[in-house]
Formats: C-alpha cells, structure tokens, sequence
C-alpha cells in the first residue's frame, strides 16, 4: 500500500529514462511526450541543459540569498532584456503569483485584485484564490479575501468590479486549464488602457504561455502590451524547480529589504539551467517554433475538423487544445498504449504540449495516433 497522500490519480507507468522528446517506461517501451511534463521540458531532454546543470553540481549547487548570486544576475537581465523590469526568482509557478499578488498589495495600498472565472494560478492559498474555479477552492474555506473573477474576453465585466480598492487585474493569454482558451487580442489592448488610465496595476500570468511555449519568449509581446508585472516558471529551468516574478522597476520600493523573502529560490542549479534555456531560445530558433506550432495547427484542422467527436481546435503556438465529445481519460488511454503522452485541460479538451525541439516526423506520428483515437 502507497504511503503517499492519494491527491494525485497516479497512472502505473514510471518513466525511467528519457532521450530528447521521447519517454521511455520500466519495461523500455517509449512513449513520444506531447505533454513537456505538463509545459515544463519545454526543450525536451536537451543535452545542453544537461551539460549545463552537471558543470554547475560539480562547482556548488546551494547559497542562500544573503550573498551575491551572479547566476541570477544575468538571468535576470536575459528575461528582462530591454525592458523597464526588476525580477525575483523562486521556485514555482503558484509561489511566482504569490509574489505578484504580495507586490501588487503592498505597492498599492489596496487588497482587491479582479482575475477570470476558469483562470488557474496555482494551488497556493493566494494562487487558489485567485483562482476561477470552485473546483480548485472545495473544502479548503475561507479562502483569502479580496478576489472577484470577471468574464474572459469581456472588458465589461471587470470594469463592473472595479472599486476604489482595486490594485491589480490578473490575466493569462491563453486559460491553459481552463480549456486553452486564447484571450482576444482587441480585449487585451482594451483592458491594458484601461488599466493604465485607471491606475490598476496589469499582471500577466505566464507561467505556462512563458519561455517560448506559444512562439515568442513571452505570449505578451504579440499582443503589444508591456505588463506591469508578469509571472513565469515551468519551462523556464526545463524541469527543474524555478519561478520568476518580473516587475516595473517604479514598483521596486514595495519589496525593499525583509519585505518578501525564500531559501531555495532562484539556486544556482535551477539559474544553471535557466541560462542554457535561454541560450538556446535565439530569435532563430523561435522562428522555428513558430512554423513548427503552425504546422501542427493547421495538419490538426485539416485531419481532425470533419470528426464528429471533434468541436473546435484552437490555441497558441505549441500550446493547443482540441475540443471533443470523446471521454478524455479513455482517449488518453488509448493514445498512451500507442506510445504518446497527451493532457486534459477542463472537461472536455485534449491539451497539447509538446516541447519545442519537436520535430515534423515527430508531429506527423502524433497526428496518427490522434487521429486513430479520435475516428
């Protein structure tokens, strides 16, 4: 019998081993990886991060942060590149959001903070909170205050939650679990000068739309907005455990010294990692990524748009989702037994993440076995 909290539904493959996108179990069958570990190897199992994470262990693997970390140094100024941003690194996704609410409170004096129903933002008190979905809060009453959840791609539903308490409006580009649901690119404009003219703070959650996963370093930038603070994680270390809160430098006097604090983040494993991910990530490689993911898209609507289990197809870059009638665990299944690894996001939608170093052979064994599962 397990001696582990039975909160996960644990299938009983491990995976033992693994060779660039490709998974192998304890009987060494291989299973090709749609899923980047739920959008964390976004690069596979890259031989560079590996390298990169080795030389690092060999050298030092922990201080804390009460001494000089070079490492974060420049991986800071990597995500920040041009922009007016200060980062703070940590180790999750849920614990970057955190931060961001932290921040967001304390540089405004204000508590309320408007995110969108079926929006995920970790599973953290705060990031539950922020939460829009009940399905995340059961049980776990009373949640921390000060949260409403407005309309996805309905500029009018936040204005009519604004208050004089309003700090911050929490966005994700694409809703990942809640159906990889792609925002509308007028409402985004729109609600960034809304935000702006109103004084309310725009935090952008891109924890998993980050690091190349929808065709540019960050889902923001094709939206042609600049955020005030934006959250990321997952790919960012290529599976090892990292976050990031970035955050407009005129914001820096709320998180001054004791205001916000952690031991592990930002390590120099972790940083090891992040680097090489980001050495890898050039502007020509992105343009890869970019007619890889369209490729994929237009392949799935060309083989799969006549299904009648298939109702909708849609996303961003390599972060996609096909809206079905099918029971999801039994085309997982059966996509499993056929040696590929998918996702669910929401009730009814298989999510598709595969790492970005996929290859058009690669897509084109996907695309066989979804349509296999879906027929």
């Amino acid at each position: 019998m397990s001696k582990l909290f039975q909160n996960y539904k644990r299938d009983a493959i491990e995976f033992v081993k693994a060779k660039g996108n490709t998974l192998y179990d304890q009987e060494g069958k291989p299973y090709l990886d749609f899923s980047s570990g739920i959008g964390v190897t976004n690069l596979g199992f890259h031989p560079l991060v590996k390298k990169a994470v080795a030389e690092q262990l060999e050298a030092i693997w922990h201080t804390p942060n009460l001494y000089h970390n070079q490492l974060q140094e420049e991986v800071a100024s990597r995500l920040i590149g041009d922009k007016d941003y200060l980062a703070f690194f940590c180790n999750s996704g849920a614990e970057s959001n955190e931060a961001a609410i932290k921040l967001a409170r304390k540089a405004t004096n204000k508590s309320h903070i408007i995110t969108f129903k079926r929006s995920f933002h970790g599973r953290t008190y705060g990031a539950m909170s922020a939460t829009g979905q009940e399905k995340i809060q059961v049980g776990f009453a009373p949640l921390v205050s000060g949260f409403s959840y407005a309309t996805y791609n309905d500029l009018s539903s936040v204005k009519a939650l604004v208050t004089e308490e309003t700090a911050a409006v929490m966005l994700e580009l694409v809703q990942g679990e809640g159906g990889v649901i792609p925002a509308d690119a007028q409402f985004v404009k729109d609600l960034a000068d809304f935000c702006q003219k109103a004084s309310i703070l725009l935090i952008v959650d891109e924890v998993q739309t980050g690091i190349g996963r929808t065709g540019s370093l960050y889902a923001f930038e094709q939206y042609g907005i600049l955020p005030d603070i934006v959250t990321l994680a997952k790919g960012l270390a290529n599976g090892l455990p990292v976050g990031a809160m970035l955050g407009k430098t005129g914001l820096s006097s709320a998180f001054s010294y004791g205001s916000h604090g952690t031991t592990f983040g930002g390590n120099k494993i972790a940083l090891a990692s992040s680097q090489k991910v980001l050495d890898i990530l050039t502007p020509e490689f992105l343009d890869e990524v970019r007619q890889k993911a369209a490729y994929l898209k237009t392949q799935l609507e060309e083989r799969l748009s006549s299904y009648d289990s298939v109702s909708a197809i849609r996303g961003m870059g390599m972060m996609l989702g096909i809206e079905t009638t099918k029971d999801l665990s039994q085309v997982l299944d059966e996509a499993k037994k056929k040696g590929l690894i998918l996702l669910t996001a929401g009730s009814n939608v298989i999510r598709l993440l595969p790492p970005l170093t996929i290859s058009r052979s690669e897509i084109d064994s996907a695309l066989e076995v979804l349509e296999d599962v879906l027929s």
